[in-house]
């Protein structure tokens, strides 16, 4: 292998352990379970029509795509959540492909698919215009773009920002996941390869949580980024508290009669071309 390959092949394997660690699809399931089916309506789906979910994690979105009778691939990176997902869709009655794939370098013919969609998970890719990229090239003319991400200033992308300064640094060109929140910042990714675009800024009410604290350990115990950012100062007890406080006073900060509302950004288009 040249080192050429070595490096992404790299930064790529430690996007997978990340998402493999602790327990995402309690996340998926306990908090924002609601948003998979919003996409999947917003998109449009019908039955029959081919559907491509990427980073689909255990299928918050592919699932209930399913569930309408479209033909579905989820994809993503990390084999154990698509596991989960197998269980999930058995469990739930519905039927569909998993695939494992980077959202960067799609193994899927130009033009495939009716509706390519992701829910918070192609935020995570690290290199945004490339995704952006496949995103449309796997899309047929006509067809259907949907995306659900997390905004750089609503809860999540807040939450991004107080846990950086304790983050490892970010590799060479990759770029923060909130930008997929950023409605300009879409439109910059995918240009005039698309019409017919609509973003809007909306909450999602979170209950889950009746004291900060209960936020804290969740996402400690469950979501991936967050176990990585506590492991990378694990060693320094006086971080590790410092990390503590802030994620508290975010969510002390956003808890109001038990909830909280997080905002993300809501994004459908169609692809450009007869």
């Amino acid at each position: 292998m040249s080192n050429e390959n070595a490096a992404p092949d790299a930064l790529k394997a430690k996007h997978r352990a990340m998402w493999a660690l602790g327990d995402y699809p309690s996340v998926a399931s306990q908090v924002i379970h609601e948003l998979g089916g919003e996409l999947v309506r917003e998109c449009g789906v019908r039955q029959g029509d081919r559907v491509l979910d990427v980073a689909a994690g255990s299928g918050n979105a592919a699932i209930p795509a399913a569930l309408v009778g479209a033909d579905v691939v989820a994809s993503d990176l990390t084999p154990e959540l698509l596991e989960v997902g197998r269980h999930l869709a058995e469990v739930r009655g519905a039927r569909l492909d998993w695939r494992e794939a980077d959202a960067e370098a799609l193994p899927f013919a130009d033009g495939e698919f009716d509706t390519v969609m992701s829910c918070v998970g192609v935020m995570f890719a690290p290199h945004h215009q490339q995704t952006a990229d496949e995103l449309v090239r796997v899309c047929r003319p006509g067809g259907t773009i949907g995306l659900i991400n997390w905004t750089p200033e609503g809860f999540i992308g807040k939450m991004f920002a107080a846990m950086r300064p304790y983050a490892p640094p970010p590799p060479p060109g990759a770029q923060p996941p909130p930008l997929w929140g950023d409605p300009e910042h879409v439109h910059s990714l995918l240009g005039d390869r698309v019409t017919d675009v609509h973003a809007r800024r909306q909450q999602l009410r979170v209950d889950r949580f009746a004291r900060p604290e209960e936020f804290r350990e969740f996402f400690k115990t469950c979501y991936g980024p967050t176990i990585a950012t506590y492991r990378f100062i694990g060693e320094d007890p006086d971080r590790v508290a410092a990390l503590d406080t802030a994620l508290d006073d975010l969510a002390a900060h956003h808890l109001a009669d038990g909830a909280m509302e997080w905002e993300y950004l809501l994004v459908t288009a169609h692809r450009t071309g007869a």
